[in-house]
């Protein structure tokens, strides 16, 4: 009996120290770097009114604000133009890279860093999308994001050696821990903490590859990273049953969700119409208004039951993304949108995101043999000008 017990323990971590999930993984960052680039590149003709010196909710409400609530945000430490800034475009230097999965270790935690300051500097602008992002950005730190479809990927590919002779990383190591220990020093907090733990582990991880090789430590923070990335992945698809059913079941006590009517008062609100024909012409049906506002309510509440059912799984999880589409258009809400398809791809099985990347991989690859065969020919005649 304890040998059996003992076998199953062993399986169990075995199978707890492998990284599952790389895929969808992937897509969440890729998905939410593309999304915090967007939003702040749209935004920054506004961005000082928004998020800046020239906000009404000024710096030192927010101050006082984060102080109070115990929010994290280097735009408090400095209220001057050329420190937001330097904090504004960092974030979206971080985000691209992060899309991109250039050193995911490093940049994923400097896009925490860029989320949570830029949206606690001014917690009420948004269209709750926001909200999502800053609670998965900190989950998105603790993945392995970079594993495949990243430039991290591809560099392990070309140079396989290199976490024994990764020097440009160490020296990126080196450069992050300076200005840590400078906001260390200016202005401590509880964050604080957390990125040291981070940078310190990091430290420990460059070390047991360099000098420890074959060493059972270095096994055992690979197994470690691998198991915090189950766990980090386990809490995102948490995360969105939870949004899902307390969504679901806040509707569900609703006048107007009951006799099935609020989907039509919402596509009638002026502040939510940036199509108003499309609108109307949806809501003349009484029957479709019926059915959209009951169905809403029962997938939002079902959807955390349906993952022990994989087909009935994939087909309300493709329904509740086109239902987000729908959202992004008829109300122009595009932000929270694509926040909850980005947070829903944690449930996409695996085969679907490979076909993707593979349709999308060789898609690029005739784009370039394209566009090599026009350089290679002359712009009338066809005939071979260069090699």
């Amino acid at each position: 009996m304890s040998g059996l017990i003992a076998d199953r323990v062993a399986r169990f971590v075995a199978f707890a120290s492998r990284t599952h999930s790389p895929y969808q993984a992937a897509t969440i960052r890729i998905g939410y770097g593309f999304f915090f680039a967007f939003y702040l590149l749209q935004e920054w003709p506004n961005r000082r009114v928004l998020f800046g010196d020239l906000s009404p909710w000024s710096f030192d409400i927010a101050k006082a604000f984060a102080t109070d609530t115990h929010s994290f945000t280097v735009l408090a430490w400095s209220g001057g133009r050329w420190w937001f800034e330097l904090v504004y475009h960092g974030a979206i230097a971080a985000a691209v890279l992060l899309m991109l999965g250039w050193r995911t270790r490093a940049t994923a935690v400097l896009f925490l860093v860029g989320v949570l300051s830029v949206e606690n500097r001014s917690p009420f602008v948004g269209d709750a999308g926001d909200n999502i992002i800053r609670i998965m950005a900190i989950y998105l730190a603790f993945t392995r994001c970079g594993q495949v479809c990243s430039l991290d990927a591809r560099r392990r590919r070309l140079h396989p050696r290199e976490p024994r002779h990764d020097r440009a990383g160490v020296v990126m190591w080196l450069a992050l821990g300076l200005p840590l220990l400078w906001m260390s020093i200016v202005n401590w907090a509880g964050w604080l903490g957390v990125f040291w733990v981070m940078w310190s582990v990091q430290g420990l991880w460059f070390a047991a590859h360099r000098w420890f090789p074959r060493h059972a430590a270095r096994s055992l923070l690979d197994s470690g990273s691998a198991m915090l990335h189950n766990c980090a992945m386990l809490v995102i698809a948490v995360q969105v049953c939870f949004i899902y059913g307390s969504a679901g079941l806040y509707k569900s006590q609703g006048s107007k969700w009951q006799d099935g009517s609020a989907v039509y008062y919402a596509m009638h609100v002026d502040l939510f119409r940036p199509w108003p024909w499309l609108n109307d012409l949806l809501t003349a049906n009484m029957l479709v208004i019926f059915l959209l506002s009951y169905g809403t309510v029962i997938m939002q509440i079902s959807f955390p039951f349906t993952l022990m059912y994989r087909r009935v799984k994939n087909v309300l999880l493709a329904v509740m993304m086109l239902e987000h589409v729908g959202i992004a258009v008829l109300l122009g809400i595009p932000f929270l949108s694509l926040a909850m398809i980005v947070s829903d791809a944690v449930f996409l099985p695996t085969a679907f995101l490979i076909w993707v990347g593979n349709r999308s991989t060789s898609l690029a690859g005739r784009m370039r043999k394209r566009r090599g065969t026009h350089a290679r020919t002359g712009p009338a005649d066809g005939i071979v000008t260069a090699r």
